[in-house]
């Protein structure tokens, strides 16, 4: 089952007419501008598909919840837990250098032991061990 862009079969046809009167010569010029044109009709093709399965993914996200049950960074899913330990590792480096100037060694163990504290706090937060229980009232 294949779909063929107008777009794209026209440029083709356009190319290989080219091809033909220009003759072999400008045979490389030509396929290099038809596979640029191809290329970004892949990639506006493969954003527009990660665009809406996002989408998707989000809805059903937003349906599964309940009015007031969704935390919105410590929420469990992986985005929330990649995008915590990205921020955590990037504010590491200038926290582990401020520590080391002032404290040395020791400063930098304070550092690291409170990133990796953070860390482990939000991750058991996201497993849920540190959330109140839930009471349904049947509504």
């Amino acid at each position: 089952m294949a779909t063929h862009d107008p777009e794209l079969a026209d440029e083709l046809g356009a190319t290989l007419r080219a091809r033909k009167d220009l003759g072999p010569d400008y045979e490389a010029e030509l396929t290099d501008a038809f596979l640029e044109k191809l290329e970004r009709t892949v990639d506006q093709r493969v954003r527009r598909g990660l665009a809406q399965s996002q989408l998707q993914v989000a809805r059903s996200g937003r349906q599964d919840r309940g009015p007031g049950t969704g935390a919105p960074f410590g929420d469990g899913t992986f985005a929330a837990r990649f995008g915590f330990v990205t921020v955590s590792l990037v504010l590491a480096v200038p926290l582990s250098a401020i520590a080391v100037v002032n404290a040395g060694l020791t400063g930098l163990l304070v550092c690291w032991a409170g990133i990796v504290g953070v860390n482990a706090a939000h991750s058991t937060n996201a497993a849920g061990l540190l959330r109140p229980p839930r009471h349904d009232n049947g509504a």
